[in-house]
């Protein structure tokens, strides 16, 4: 009966589980964070968007501890786990009772360094408890589990708010599904980490990472793909509830509304994310990153289609969700599993707290440029989606370099093993 669900170790079924608890807390501020912060406290889209990205600068220097700490034989991929929903959960409680720019940056900065400790450490743990036939699936497990929590909390939240209109609770009720994730951590998961037979050299380990030019070019295209993720979390909800003009409200679309634009995306990624990892399979990392890119770019036009229309908003709003959740389904898998196989057994810390700094740049830049130019619609408004466009143009033309790096490389492979 549960045949076709793919055959992974216990220790990732119960890290899955847990990740699901985590995600519902997630899933409970997705959709409303920026809205709460702008239509409830009072402050600007500017500021929103400032705040937003000190959680990225927290992450960046996060990031890079992370990588040493994964690795090490103190932290180590559990240790760093635990240490990380800690922090976050503090971040949420912060953020519950930020009534001052302060309090809002503060709690952004534990977020976002909480966060940052977080990605490196669990993508680490999949890796090492995979082999190279079952790894890309158990990334599509995490992501399905992901967009599970997401959608039942965002779908609980957007009742809960639409009733109450208590947003504090909800940061409230995520910072303890962090504190709950701590306890399975704790409980049922064991570290992961081989031990090394030599002395490390962090430097040394670093700056081998950094000379692999396939990782490099990597992370240039996948730091566009992080923009994108910062722009549909952070400004399309402001987006739509504030500048559609012909959405149920005088502004745009309610909250309610914009809920359910979120959970429809979900939906289609719990049901779609297995069976599409599955199809795609046999076709090579870069080239899944490709399509996932045009995909990508089809939402945004829709959305900017969506700004200056006065006709079918509601139909080009869900055809453009539904293009974005597509492109999620194919980009993260395909993504992850990339570096994966890229990473040397000993320098995977490092690797992926790379791959995860593309988040925190991201989530620097993208918040701040998405708050600035709702701010400024006269000069930059709803044409912010076709800007975005280019930055893809950009993105698919690294990936083609990089494509040909990697089919290069195995050439030579092959004629040195035919010699």
């Amino acid at each position: 009966m549960l045949d076709w669900l793919p055959q992974l170790r216990r220790e990732i079924w119960i890290l899955a589980t847990g990740q699901l608890l985590l995600y519902i807390g997630q899933g409970f501020t997705l959709v409303y964070a920026s809205i709460y912060i702008v239509n409830e406290l009072g402050f600007s889209h500017t500021q929103v968007g400032l705040a937003l990205s000190s959680s990225g600068l927290a992450g960046i220097v996060g990031r890079f501890w992370s990588g040493y700490a994964i690795d090490s034989d103190f932290w180590g991929r559990r240790r760093t786990l635990m240490l990380s929903a800690t922090i976050t959960a503090f971040a949420c409680f912060c953020l519950a009772f930020a009534t001052t720019f302060t309090l809002l940056v503060a709690g952004n900065l534990l977020l976002g360094l909480g966060i940052s400790l977080y990605w490196p450490a669990n993508l680490s743990v999949t890796t090492d408890l995979t082999t190279t036939e079952n790894r890309t699936e158990a990334f599509a497990l995490t992501r399905l589990v992901d967009n599970l929590g997401l959608g039942l909390g965002a779908l609980l939240a957007g009742q809960y708010v639409a009733m109450a209109g208590s947003y504090s609770t909800l940061f409230i009720l995520k910072g303890l599904t962090y504190l709950l994730f701590v306890g399975v951590i704790y409980v049922a998961i064991e570290e992961t980490r081989q031990p090394r037979a030599d002395v490390r050299n962090v430097w040394q380990d670093w700056w081998q990472a950094l000379c692999d030019r396939n990782l490099l070019i990597f992370l240039s295209a996948n730091l566009i793909f992080t923009i994108y993720a910062a722009q549909h979390t952070a400004t399309l909800p402001l987006y739509l509830a504030n500048f559609i003009p012909h959405g149920n409200t005088e502004t745009g679309f309610s909250e309610q509304w914009i809920s359910y634009f979120f959970v429809w995306q979900v939906f289609l990624k719990i049901v779609l994310q297995l069976p599409i990892t599955r199809l795609v399979k046999a076709i090579n990392h870069v080239s899944v990153l490709l399509f996932s890119l045009i995909l990508w770019s089809g939402g945004f036009f829709l959305l900017w289609v969506v700004g200056i229309t006065p006709a079918k908003a509601l139909f080009f709003t869900i055809i453009a969700f539904s293009l974005i959740a597509f492109a999620e389904i194919l980009y993260s898998p395909a993504g992850i599993s990339l570096i994966g196989e890229m990473s040397p057994e000993n320098l995977r810390g490092i690797y992926f707290s790379l791959e995860s700094q593309c988040w925190s740049i991201g989530f620097t830049i993208g918040p701040a440029i998405g708050g600035w130019a709702l701010d400024h619609p006269e000069t930059v408004g709803v044409n912010l989606w076709l800007y975005l466009i280019t930055g893809g143009l950009v993105a698919s033309v690294i990936l083609t370099v990089l494509k040909q790096q990697i089919m290069s490389a195995s050439k030579t492979d092959l004629a040195v093993d035919g010699l």
